[in-house]
């Protein structure tokens, strides 16, 4: 790897696609883009009328929190709130890889940082371009994580809040943090009540109360029921693919026993290793869980795993000084990102490819990251013994 290329291509590369995601919001602001469903929602909270329609699997699928934050963006119109809502939620994950980059503290950090982007691009810049929440859930869960391990409970309290309201899928990542720290699960409780009473201050009560009865319904019923043209993308679609759908029991089972899995680990590397490296490892474990075993996964959901895959793969580099694995897994975390940029090559890896493709790369990290603790511990042994 040619370091002194990569300590500012990588993030030139990162910014250069995010302003050509600018130029083409200010183009053409509906263009594959979401941003018309959360104009929808705030449009009907304005109204008073129903946010939801739960015959459909797609449009308004957010808190009503997220409708009424989003007014002054949809009272800016689709040129000028379309761009401010693009930079916040890029400006929140470049920030939180930032941080992670410092935290993981030694060596060549414009490198790692810059390298990871780069590789992170790709799979990340889809989402970007559709203005998609996944990004500033994606920041907000990983500046969470970061702030719930240093201890600051001020800036704890403020990234859930925002998590949550980006998306309610951001209730793993509260669980997990609270099971890590259990001194903040009053924190975090506040939070969750603080976004669901925020509304009424905007709105009233019995407007929101129906709102949310039927809010809840419809994140139930999408749980449970695949009798809609949803199309999952999680570790079932390649089973579905080959013609061997996993029954719904099976598949709940499964996200259980993962789902213990996850908990199990992070409590491990919360232990066990350095505490920059220690959030690192949190959150790509936490990003792999809510990508590949959340039933309601898109394609541009795994965006929530490039970029802290990315700034793994780039400490994989740096530590190991190379070699096979960090090649092969650059290469594929890359180009998995590639997959969906031409029409054919969409309609072949859809939907079965990226759960395959980032299973095997977060599976790999995750290993090492046990590895590197498991080498801790037996280094620290003798001396605590002797």
């Amino acid at each position: 790897m040619s370091k002194p290329v990569f300590d500012r291509l990588g993030l030139g590369l990162w910014i250069g696609a995010f302003l050509v995601v600018l130029v083409l919001v200010l183009l053409s602001p509906d263009t594959r883009s979401v941003l018309p469903a959360y104009r929808y929602g705030s449009q009907q909270f304005l109204a008073g009328g129903p946010l939801y329609n739960v015959q459909s699997e797609m449009g308004y699928l957010y808190a009503p929190a997220f409708a009424a934050l989003y007014i002054p963006l949809f009272k800016l119109g689709p040129h000028l709130g379309g761009l401010i809502w693009h930079i916040v939620g890029f400006s929140v994950l470049t920030f939180a890889a930032m941080r992670q980059a410092r935290k993981l503290g030694g060596s060549e950090l414009p490198w790692l940082l810059s390298f990871g982007l780069f590789l992170a691009l790709p799979m990340a810049l889809g989402a970007i371009r559709n203005g998609q929440a996944t990004i500033l859930l994606t920041g907000a869960c990983w500046l969470l994580t970061l702030t719930a391990l240093e201890g600051r409970r001020a800036e704890a309290f403020f990234w859930a809040s925002v998590a949550i309201i980006a998306k309610p899928t951001a209730i793993i990542m509260l669980l997990l943090v609270g099971a890590l720290r259990p001194r903040l699960i009053p924190l975090l409780v506040l939070a969750v009540l603080f976004v669901l009473v925020l509304p009424y201050a905007f709105a009233p009560a019995a407007y929101l109360n129906e709102q949310y009865r039927v809010f809840a319904g419809m994140l139930t019923s999408m749980a449970v029921d695949n009798a809609s043209h949803f199309v999952p993308t999680d570790f079932t679609a390649p089973f579905t693919r080959i013609g061997l759908p996993i029954p719904d029991f099976g598949a709940t089972i499964i996200r259980m026993v993962m789902a213990l899995f996850t908990l199990s680990a992070v409590l491990w590397f919360d232990r066990k290793l350095e505490r920059g490296m220690a959030g690192l490892a949190i959150f790509l474990t936490a990003a792999f869980y809510m990508c590949v075993f959340n039933p309601r996964v898109e394609p541009n959901t795994y965006a929530m795993i490039a970029v802290p895959a990315g700034l793994a793969i780039a400490l994989l580099w740096r530590e190991e000084r190379g070699g096979m694995p960090a090649s092969v897994l650059s290469a594929v975390l890359f180009l998995t990102g590639l997959t969906s940029v031409e029409r054919h090559m969409h309609e072949f890896f859809y939907p079965w490819f990226r759960p395959i493709a980032v299973t095997a790369i977060a599976g790999f990290l995750i290993w090492w990251f046990w590895a590197k603790a498991r080498s801790k511990v037996m280094n620290e042994g003798p001396v605590a013994n002797g």
